[in-house]
């Protein structure tokens, strides 16, 4: 039996429902038709292998015991379907399910499909910020970076500089495949002993004559060439704890909780007034309300309501910026604009336009198509560089530029340095020409943007160099392209796969005719009928990305989708992409882009949101702005649903 896993969604296309409330009637008889007649089912056949005791693929049916449950697990069951009509569960060990019990399933998985689902905002949960967002949080708070010192070579490229990063432990991904996902990860008190160690370093730096600026800010004032942080007075004390305290806390701050603040530096002078002043910035920001996101916000236990202006806020500029909000969306939180649509819609304008807006390429758009898997496979500092940061501007610039969505396939536009312009051919020609220092062997060169002509066979995504290199063959190539570009959920493959065997004696069998034989059993089949037509379209690259030029020796790169769709080569399979398959790939981008500003697993709930903004782009050729819009305006971003009984947090 195919090994399930528990993170599927179902694919695109298949999940379409209305815009409608459900009935009470409706909930029930959904309720009992569980409850009656596939759990029993799952009961008898499933536990055994996915239960308590043993728990294989991640999927643990013993939780699943009422329609609630089940809907909570929606991505599950186009899976469980799937393998259930095609004999590979129950295995073989195990009574098989009858007949009628197979179209007991097939009927309520097909029923779940039509009925209609309710449109709600995701559960409140405070998010721990995680690395890249507490760095980049210190840095505009403070104005600098901390960094640790690198020796580096003009032909070498560094390593990690940020300390944050170096320091803090790498945030796993949460159960929607981001890290920013950190509801479920608490701070230990190693980690908490790290976050004091920072705001140490970050308040040593604010005090110390080079960071004049930064502290004349906090100020509001200027000080005397000769002036010391020991000479600090109580009105520069306090107009820094003024300052800096709403900044921190990311809303507006009450008199009485500043005045509270304010108290143990009263009386102070000199020395004694410095240390208190930075203990009391230390303390805020080793508080939860710095740390986590949406602690401030006011509750309302078992209600939903949409969120205030500066968890809005707050929300728009780490989905953006991956930092926090700056004194423009903290202005429009304050006098209560920012909630209003168009004001909305000016302020993702605006963030755009921003540098910060990098952080949609670098973290948003790095671990939505796997970027980083680069970094293992990659040591070598020059090929690392070039191969590494050429999708990462190409994401930025469909991002950042307004352009159409589907240009995540077709665009021509591409970013080009010498260490991949070697992968472009007769467009090498119109390339700009770095010349090395002299003494230099080998260095990092920048990038410029580039319009592709002759190299028809680049363009978007998919036939980047650095994409090709990080998934080599075609099964890794296929599966990439269906999960990461189609959204189509794959299950792992089973543990005991024999290796492909070489050609038989006497027979120059092609890989590709040998894994043909090789995936001859059904259970391989059914995911290899989806991953194969993808991977071997990409049989013109050989491992390195490079296009194969010889004509006459290239290896057959035909295939034949699901849908029944016929293709020649990769140009062919592209433009297939671009038409009948769109909308699959307008959906997954929506999908993923929600999820990540959500910071979150999306839901069943989710799905009338996804559905509307999917119609939306494809309606219009919308474009990535267009994207960002609808998901800032759309209903879970702007509203959350507040638990019955609230933790103490």
């Amino acid at each position: 039996m195919e090994t399930l896993r528990k993170k599927h969604f179902f694919k695109s296309g298949l999940f379409t429902v209305l815009l409608l409330v459900h009935t009470a009637s409706d909930r029930l008889n959904a309720r009992v038709q569980f409850e009656e007649t596939i759990l029993p089912i799952l009961q008898a056949s499933c536990i055994k292998c996915h239960g308590k005791e043993k728990i294989k693929g991640e999927v643990d049916f013993s939780k699943i015991t009422t329609q609630v449950d089940a809907d909570s697990q929606f991505e599950l069951w186009e899976t469980v379907t799937e393998v259930i009509m095609a004999n590979e569960m129950p295995p073989e060990d195990n009574p098989p399910l009858s007949a009628e019990e197979k179209k007991l399933v097939l009927k309520w998985y097909e029923e779940q499909l039509k009925t209609p689902i309710e449109a709600k905002p995701g559960i409140y949960k405070p998010r721990r910020l995680s690395g890249p967002e507490y760095r980049n949080t210190l840095r505009s708070l403070f104005g600098f970076d901390l960094e640790v010192a690198i020796a580096q070579a003009q032909q070498t490229v560094t390593g990690e500089k940020s300390l944050v990063l170096k320091l803090l432990p790498k945030d796993p991904p949460g159960e929607s495949g981001f890290i920013n996902d950190t509801n479920s990860s608490p701070i230990s008190p190693v980690i908490l002993e790290q976050y004091a160690f920072l705001a140490n370093a970050a308040l040593e730096k604010l005090f110390a004559p080079k960071q004049r600026s930064e502290l004349e800010a906090m100020m509001q004032t200027k000080l005397p060439d000769n002036w010391r942080p020991n000479e600090i007075t109580q009105d520069q004390a306090q107009s820094i704890i003024k300052k800096f305290t709403p900044r921190a806390m990311r809303r507006h701050t009450s008199e009485a909780t500043i005045n509270n603040i304010l108290k143990p530096l009263k009386d102070k002078t000199g020395t004694q007034l410095l240390k208190a002043l930075k203990f009391e910035m230390k303390a805020i920001m080793l508080s939860p309300k710095f740390l986590y996101r949406g602690l401030l916000m006011e509750k309302f236990p078992g209600q939903q309501r949409p969120v205030d202006d500066y968890e809005l806020a707050e929300r728009l500029s780490y989905f953006l910026w991956e930092d926090r909000p700056d004194e423009k969306l903290m202005g429009l939180a304050m006098t209560g604009e920012l909630h209003k649509k168009e004001t909305l819609k000016e302020q993702v304008d605006r963030m755009l336009k921003s540098p910060k807006s990098i952080s949609l390429a670098e973290s948003f758009g790095v671990q939505w198509l796997g970027i980083a898997n680069l970094d293992e496979l990659i040591k070598e500092p020059i090929s690392h560089h070039s191969l590494r940061h050429q999708p990462v501007l190409f994401l930025n610039h469909l991002f950042t530029q307004d352009r159409p969505v589907i240009e995540l396939i077709s665009s021509k536009t591409t970013f080009v340095n010498q260490g991949v312009s070697g992968f472009y051919g007769q467009d090498r020609a119109r390339m700009t020409r770095f010349s090395k220092p002299k003494g230099i062997e080998r260095t990092k060169t920048p990038f410029e943007e580039f319009t592709l002509e002759k190299a028809t066979w680049r363009g978007g995504i998919i036939t980047m160099p650095g994409i090709l290199t990080m998934n080599r063959g075609p099964i890794q190539r296929g599966t990439w392209l269906l999960r990461r570009i189609l959204g189509v959920r794959l299950g792992e493959p089973p543990a005991d796969i024999p290796p492909i065997k070489p050609s038989p004696r006497g027979q120059n069998l092609t890989f590709r005719e040998r894994f043909e034989r090789h995936r001859s059993d059904a259970s391989c089949a059914r995911c290899h009928e989806k991953i194969d037509p993808l991977g071997f379209s990409l049989d013109h690259y050989d491992v390195k990305g490079q296009f194969l030029q010889n004509k006459d020796a290239l290896p057959d790169a035909s295939g034949k989708l699901p849908t029944g769709e016929s293709f020649k080569n990769y140009a062919e399979l592209k433009e297939i992409l671009v038409t009948s398959q769109k909308e699959k790939i307008v959906r997954n981008s929506v999908e993923r882009t929600l999820s990540y500003a959500m910071c979150r697993k999306l839901t069943r709930h989710d799905q009338p949101t996804i559905d509307l903004i999917t119609k939306n782009i494809v309606k219009d050729n919308g474009t990535w702005k267009d994207l960002f819009v609808e998901i800032v305006n759309s209903l879970p971003f702007r509203e959350t649903i507040f638990a019955e009984k609230l933790k103490d947090e």
